[in-house]
């Protein structure tokens, strides 16, 4: 047995060739660990005293096609509602026109028939008139008129015999008279009601409040 231990000995160097080969093996592992520390010391120092500098040919200035895409699509869709809402506000405009423009005529014949007698027995009248008490004026929500400054004006007969009247109307703003009106009512009968219309086209942007300035039963 102990030939056999000398023999394993010689076989593998001796015990001073072991511990030869353990010195070795634990310089490389020293030497190792001193090359990755260096490394690792040294690299960050290169990185940070090298300045970035972007290849400016990678830049082309322009959006990329999706987002130019999107934007052109943005800006169309903004024009389009701006010119739909021009259309429409020119529309509204337009059917407001023809609707004033319906008023004006539908109430213009009512009254022309009485309008140029009115005008000439006021012409003669001193005053107020002697009907003043008979006539109530009420001005219309211009919802109603189409943009139109007008009023109601009623006329109740408080004789008991049948008579006609003959009434003038002003428009103020303020306390100037902007435009003026005549109506007529001919035949009331005793303690009857007639409801006639005047109206003013001139200033619709403002609201002129009415007034009866003259009114005479014939």
């Amino acid at each position: 047995m102990q030939r056999f231990l000398h023999a394993r000995e010689r076989a593998s160097g001796g015990p001073n060739r072991r511990v030869g080969l353990a010195a070795i093996a634990l310089a490389g592992a020293v030497l190792v660990a001193a090359g990755c520390a260096s490394s690792s010391s040294t690299a960050p120092s290169t990185a940070s005293s090298r300045p970035f500098s972007p290849d400016a040919s990678s830049f082309s200035g322009e959006l990329p096609s999706s987002v130019a895409s999107a934007k052109s699509s943005l800006l169309e869709s903004a024009s389009a509602a701006a010119s739909a809402a021009s259309a429409a506000a020119s529309a509204a405009e337009a059917s407001r026109s023809a609707a004033a423009a319906s008023f004006e005529a539908s109430v213009s014949a009512q009254l022309a028939a009485g309008r140029a007698e009115a005008q000439s027995v006021l012409a003669g009248t001193q005053g107020t008139g002697n009907a003043l008490s008979d006539i109530t004026i009420t001005g219309l929500p211009k919802a109603q008129t189409a943009g139109i400054n007008a009023a109601l004006v009623t006329v109740v007969n408080s004789t008991s015999s049948t008579a006609s009247y003959a009434i003038k109307v002003e428009f103020l703003d303020g306390d100037q008279v902007v435009d003026t009106t005549f109506l007529g009512v001919k035949d009331l009968a005793p303690g009857a009601k007639a409801t006639p219309t005047a109206f003013s086209p001139l200033d619709r942007d403002k609201a002129l409040v009415p007034r009866v300035a003259q009114a005479q039963r014939y």
